[in-house]
């Protein structure tokens, strides 16, 4: 079993499947040696949204870590399914977080550390990324959480 599948297994994660588009998009795109991925939410997989609503109204921050990190495990099976071993993954360069979030609400960094922190479990020094924590006030289908990754590969 490849090194970084087996770190999922060990923190007694799920790896679901990489999510397929409903719409005009791909869900990830390489140029040189950097992955792209496109938005991802916290459906899981059954493809069920584990929470729905904002931040600050309808859901507590721990919540919100827990979608994060379903959208980051979303993110890790869109990287898996383009690369197919993801012990090509040389690092993690940036994360990009949406948080859906209730007017006066602005604790989308603790939010998005739910993400971060599963990022450096599973990847360890290699995980440590840049990171932006953007409040919205809409996601689609109202998600809590939306990511986007970069991520440095090797052939």
């Amino acid at each position: 079993m490849a090194r970084i599948e087996q770190r999922i297994e060990e923190l007694g994660l799920v790896l679901p499947p990489s999510p397929v588009p409903k719409f005009t998009y791909i869900p990830c795109s390489r140029t040189g040696n950097l992955i792209y991925l496109s938005g991802q939410d916290c459906r899981d997989a059954t493809g069920t949204l584990i929470y729905e609503g904002k931040l600050g109204r309808e859901l507590t921050i721990e919540q919100g870590q827990e979608a994060a990190r379903q959208t980051i495990l979303n993110c890790i099976a869109v990287m898996k399914g383009y690369l197919g071993d993801l012990d090509r993954v040389v690092r993690i360069v940036k994360v990009l977080g949406f948080v859906n979030s209730a007017p006066g609400f602005a604790d989308q960094p603790f939010v998005m550390n739910g993400a971060s922190d599963l990022l450096v479990d599973i990847f360890g020094e290699n995980g440590k990324h840049a990171r932006s924590a953007i409040g919205t006030s809409e996601l689609p289908f109202h998600t809590p959480v939306e990511i986007e990754l970069i991520a440095e590969i090797r052939d």
